[in-house]
């Protein structure tokens, strides 16, 4: 397994996608040898839509590549690069020896009723759960139930992992492009399923940290948090609120969320046990919360706040704990982070990219800023927002031994 990672930008000159595809292309060549190119993921800023067309004709011409998938972004990120808001490509190129790559595109209505049996599933991505695949997901926001597809997933290949990113950059219906082979589309989701000599491993960072105590949910509809140990909801979080330095207290007013604890069994919780979700309003009168997620009875649950310190130091936690945990780094990696990271929450470009190389070195790394980022918390896939979420791909030789 190779990989290679490139990008190309318009930042000083006005060139042409075109131009911009075959300087990118130059410098995969060269990384990639004499290897070909069994897989290439191409991320466009939405300043090329025009050009859409010509992307599948620019990968064969360039790279003679096997298979393709890409989506427009409203930030590129490739080659050790964070562009943001800049007219830009990044390529991602992998040499695959026997991985078996399923492509496949899905529109909103061909998803599978959520009591389907798994055939349905997997006729869906073509792939078979006895092949243990995993999946590279890019769905378009404004018309493709994201959601939906990924518990469909986890019921029909509960052991593969599931990860990816939104289509951005576009405000409205219809101007996002997914990239798949010789296809452009404007609605849906396009994917991979990758099975045989190759692992796909997961960080996602959701760069929260816990404050106050644990609670247990006593009391619940769906999303609206009723009670908390008993008492309203309302009136336990003023309880965190009220114990917070006024530092944090000035925090809560933009950044507050809630944590809920993803493994029940646990004694003890760290930053990575939690599911983050939003806090969406309040109700005085009777103290509920409206929240982010469907809860239920005696779930485990802690507010939580996100500044760019915490973000930050949760990224650095978790990409030396995988340091920590392999042998040897991976051999190739995507990065699918949100639109609301990046120089807008650190003041500075190429954060996550260069926490990355700190930790795990100089490994081809490419990915864009989504609209959204689809990865897994304790084994169930979810659609995060304010979060990176990586791909990590090595060959099975080189696998996660501690």
């Amino acid at each position: 397994m190779k990989w290679a990672s490139a990008i190309a930008s318009q930042r000083n000159s006005k060139q042409t996608l075109d131009e911009l595809f075959e300087a990118a292309a130059e410098q995969i060549k060269e990384q990639l040898g004499n290897s070909s190119c069994d897989l290439l993921f191409c991320f466009i800023s939405p300043h090329f839509v025009p050009e859409a067309e010509s992307i599948a004709s620019l990968a064969q011409k360039s790279l003679n590549a096997k298979k393709l998938l890409g989506c427009t972004a409203g930030g590129i990120i490739g080659g050790g690069i964070e562009l943001e808001q800049v007219p830009a490509i990044s390529l991602s190129a992998a040499h695959l020896p026997d991985v078996k790559i399923t492509d496949f595109h899905i529109e909103d209505d061909e998803l599978p009723d959520m009591d389907a049996p798994q055939r349905k599933w997997e006729e869906l991505v073509g792939a078979s759960a006895g092949d243990t695949p995993d999946f590279v997901l890019l769905p378009d926001p404004f018309s493709f139930r994201i959601e939906a597809l990924v518990q469909g997933l986890d019921f029909a290949f509960p052991q593969a992992v599931k990860v990816g990113g939104l289509a951005s950059g576009a405000h409205q219906p219809g101007k996002n492009r997914l990239y798949l082979n010789e296809q452009v589309f404007k609605t849906g989701a396009v994917g991979l399923a990758l099975s045989g000599n190759v692992v796909v491993e997961t960080i996602v960072a959701q760069g929260c940290r816990p404050v106050g105590r644990t609670f247990r949910v006593t009391k619940c509809q769906n999303n609206v948090l009723l009670e908390l140990d008993g008492k309203p909801a309302v009136q336990a979080l003023y309880e965190v609120l009220e114990g917070m330095t006024p530092k944090d207290q000035q925090l809560a007013k933009y950044s507050l969320f809630l944590g809920v604890v993803m493994d029940e069994f646990q004694e003890t919780f760290s930053p990575g046990d939690f599911l983050i979700r939003n806090i969406l309003g309040l109700e005085p009168s009777s103290g509920a919360l409206l929240v982010g997620e469907l809860l239920r009875n005696e779930r485990t649950i802690q507010f939580h706040l996100r500044d760019a310190d915490t973000s930050s130091d949760d990224l650095r936690q978790l990409l030396k704990n995988y340091k920590d945990k392999h042998k040897a780094p991976p051999e190739g990696a995507l990065l699918f982070s949100c639109l609301g990271r990046g120089e807008h929450l650190y003041g500075t470009a190429n954060h996550d990219s260069d926490c990355f190389k700190t930790y795990l070195g100089e490994i081809p790394l490419s990915g864009f800023f989504c609209n959204g980022e689809i990865g897994p918390i304790a084994g169930t896939t979810f659609l995060h927002g304010y979060t990176s979420s990586f791909g990590l791909f090595r060959t099975k030789a080189n696998g996660s031994d501690n």
